[in-house]
């Protein structure tokens, strides 16, 4: 997250990288944020690896620049080098991008096996590349899609991702947030859901092609118990690890697996806590199952809940109609009132084109009636590949076009009643609003020791902050101190 902080493994690396060396490929992975090395260093790697063929990937928008400044690089040691992309944010705008920078190939959607047999198409020479299916390239001065891969039915066919391949003593450094020593990990892919605000789903979704032109489709799939728990036992084992943060978009939505997991986890006895997003409605019925209490005995010990807004009407019309404001409620009191040593976390999102002054005050009032332990106040996003980026293109509201700035914190765009810069402010003034001594106090005497590091973490990192901008001169309460990219001392060496 920053270099004050705690970098947390990418799931992606590991994992591509696992598929590719039991292909009998020679992979070597460079994680430049938690190894702290700069664009200097990094052309240094480059050049001695001299590697034919060099990846990098970007999920949501907001480092799609120092991926484009990579494939610059790149091609500048070796013009020779076969460059090639993937994650959502390129997968959804390869006309974009593939046209203006020297990037070879865009691999779209998930990518292990797209990757692997376009590494063999171009390894063998004898097939075409443009026959490889789920790739995206230039072709005849145009934009060439491939047909959409398949998806991977039976995700145990996958290798144990890389994690010897992986700087695994830099992830998960912080000595509260998380836990210490917290670690990454994944049982599931996809969504069930097609939120019109989320890009997460797109990743993973069932592509078709209906009458020329390509569809999305929402898929989720699962890792096997037996599966997730072997590699638990790696990272719990090997790398000594006691704390997992699981980054699955919708960990709970399958009550069979959550409750086969959670007695998995109870039978093996490791003292391991672990995070997860759930979703507020299937909290509701696994605890009406008596899988949610197992959960929590199994470790559970931090809970990101997807609120979003006060209002249903909101909700529905984002397609998030799967749950209602009073389900959220009853959610959060359950957790407050059964399981206090559970850290509960919130997300809203302000600045959509209805926002007002009021409105925005009832994201607060909401805040505070489930007496979130952190409610997390996101500036509404238009990123590319959902219906909300369409909607904000083919409406012109975006006002911040550079995608340095889409980091879920600064509004690009204002509401019909507010500008931009007001919301702006708005976020940083409910999140200061919201806290407080009586906050800090009921966090910091928790029983829960979990509980008590993550109000020690929030109050230690928001001093740092205060601190260093008020010797710097600057004011302390400005919201991009909080939020936008930050250059490192080591980020040109």
């Amino acid at each position: 997250m920053n270099e004050h902080d705690n970098f947390m493994m990418p799931q992606s690396l590991p994992s591509l990288a696992a598929v590719l060396r039991d292909a009998g490929m020679r992979v070597r992975v460079i994680d430049c944020l938690p190894e702290k090395m700069g664009w200097a260093t990094l052309e240094r790697r480059i050049r001695e690896f001299s590697p034919d063929v060099v990846a990098a990937g970007e999920n949501h928008a907001l480092y799609a620049g120092e991926v484009l400044k990579l494939v610059n690089l790149v091609k500048r040691i070796d013009p020779r080098i076969v460059t090639v992309l993937g994650g959502a944010h390129f997968t959804n705008l390869p006309e974009r991008y593939l046209p203006k920078y020297p990037i070879d190939y865009i691999v779209r959607g998930e990518g292990e096996i797209t990757f692997r047999e376009l590494l063999k198409a171009l390894d063998s020479g004898t097939q075409d590349a443009e026959q490889v299916e789920g790739i995206a390239l230039m072709s005849g001065g145009k934009v060439l899609l491939t047909p959409p891969r398949k998806l991977i039915e039976d995700l145990d066919s996958l290798p144990i991702p890389a994690f010897d391949l992986m700087p695994m003593d830099r992830y998960g450094q912080a000595k509260r947030l998380f836990n210490a020593g917290a670690m990454t990990i994944h049982h599931s892919r996809g969504c069930g859901a097609r939120c019109s605000f989320c890009v997460w789903w797109t990743q993973m979704a069932e592509r078709k092609i209906k009458d020329g032109c390509e569809t999305l489709h929402p898929r989720w799939r699962t890792k096997s118990v037996e599966y997730t728990v072997a590699e638990i036992e790696i990272l719990y084992k090997q790398y000594g690890r006691r704390s997992l943060v699981f980054v699955d978009p919708t960990f709970n939505i399958d009550s069979a697996w959550n409750d086969e997991f959670a007695t998995a986890l109870i039978q093996k006895g490791w003292p391991i806590q672990w995070f997860a997003f759930m979703r507020a409605d299937l909290i509701l019925r696994d605890e009406r199952l008596g899988v949610f209490e197992k959960m929590v005995r199994a470790g559970l010990a931090h809970l990101c809940i997807g609120v979003e807004r006060a209002e249903d009407a909101d909700l529905k019309g984002w397609g998030k109609n799967f749950y209602s404001k009073s389900q959220s409620v009853e959610a959060f009191r359950l957790l407050q009132s059964k399981y206090p040593g559970v850290f509960r976390q919130a997300t809203f999102i302000l600045g959509v084109r209805s926002e007002t002054p009021e409105s925005i005050e009832r994201q607060l009032e909401f805040a505070r009636l489930i007496d979130a332990d952190y409610p997390a106040f996101h500036a509404a996003t238009p990123f590319p590949g959902t219906d909300f980026w369409q909607e904000a293109n083919e409406n012109k509201w975006l006002e911040v076009e550079d995608f340095d700035f889409y980091d879920m914190s600064t509004p690009v765009m204002g509401s019909e009643k507010m500008k931009r810069e007001e919301i702006d402010l708005a976020i940083i003034e409910l999140s200061r609003r919201y806290v407080g001594v009586k906050w800090f106090l009921k966090g910091i005497l928790s029983s829960s020791a979990y509980r008590r590091n993550m109000y020690l973490w929030w109050a230690m990192v928001s001093a740092r902050i205060f601190a260093s901008t008020t010797l710097q001169f600057v004011n302390p309460f400005r919201h991009d101190n909080y939020t936008r990219l930050v250059k490192p001392k080591w980020y040109d060496g």
